[in-house]
């Protein structure tokens, strides 16, 4: 299964830089103008539309926000180690992304951050050695 997320900017090309700067890469052949498609991980993309042509999409314009309206979803993913985790807060805070907190349990380690168009994420790493036994 692929994901597309699909999240409507202000400014196609900052949002693009901010995701660039996290490290992920761009799907040139799903890019244009008023789109970029990044990727996040095999098979899972998020969609930067220009607020105008997510609009386009039918019944949508409701759905549009911005920078100040709270994000009406939280991505959250895995990765690898702590320190992955840390590292990506870096990058999104050293891009332009509000850095909010963390959150550290015995089985889990997790961090938040919302991207400058308001979009809220939150990577983490599951720890090993707390796995449930089965």
């Amino acid at each position: 299964m692929s994901l597309f997320i699909a999240c409507p900017v202000a400014d196609v090309q900052r949002a693009t830089a901010f995701y660039t700067a996290l490290g992920w890469s761009i799907r040139a052949d799903m890019s244009g103008e008023q789109a970029t498609c990044v990727v996040i991980a095999p098979d899972q993309h998020v969609m930067l539309t220009s607020r105008e042509l997510y609009a386009s999409v039918g019944g949508t314009e409701d759905l549009i926000g911005g920078p100040d309206t709270p994000s009406k979803v939280t991505v959250s993913f895995d990765l690898d180690s702590r320190q992955a985790v840390d590292d990506l807060l870096e990058r999104a805070a050293a891009a332009g992304g509000r850095i909010g907190d963390t959150d550290e349990y015995p089985f889990m380690y997790q961090r938040q951050f919302d991207d400058p168009d308001g979009y809220h994420w939150s990577p983490f790493w599951m720890n090993p050695a707390a796995a449930p036994d089965s």
